[in-house]
């Protein structure tokens, strides 16, 4: 799925654990959430980051939070202008960027999605519907 949408090297993270490799990275970019911050430590180059833009526990949430330091920190949330939801807006149209939605959910069933996450079996974006 990854690849279809764009990525140029995969890492299946099923058959291979890329922290205990000898390759060193300048970003990690973790959207799940699930990846040991000694890990990430491990595998980034000197100045490289770990981005983490989502959490599987909230004791990760916490991990992070705590023990992640300069190298291993939480995504910030950008602050959105015209210009910049213009240019996304163009890449989207164009197909440069692709949204991957795996369920989504009515506003009523926001418990059972938030199960459904916590299966780990979401391949793509879980949606809450608020209309």
């Amino acid at each position: 799925m990854v690849r279809s949408i764009g990525a140029d090297h995969v890492i299946d993270y099923t058959r291979e654990d890329f922290t205990q490799k000898d390759q060193r990275y300048d970003l990690i970019f973790d959207t799940v959430g699930n990846l040991s911050i000694s890990g990430c430590k491990r595998a980034l180059s000197p100045d490289g980051i770990c981005s983490v833009a989502g959490f599987t526990t909230m004791s990760h949430l916490f991990g992070v939070m705590l023990f992640g330091g300069a190298k291993v920190g939480m995504m910030e949330t950008a602050s959105s202008n015209k210009k910049d939801l213009l240019f996304l807006k163009e890449l989207l149209e164009a197909g440069k960027i692709v949204p991957v939605i795996d369920k989504q959910y009515p506003l009523s069933e926001t418990a059972e999605a938030i199960r459904y996450l916590e299966t780990g079996r979401a391949c793509g974006k879980v949606v809450i519907k608020v209309i």
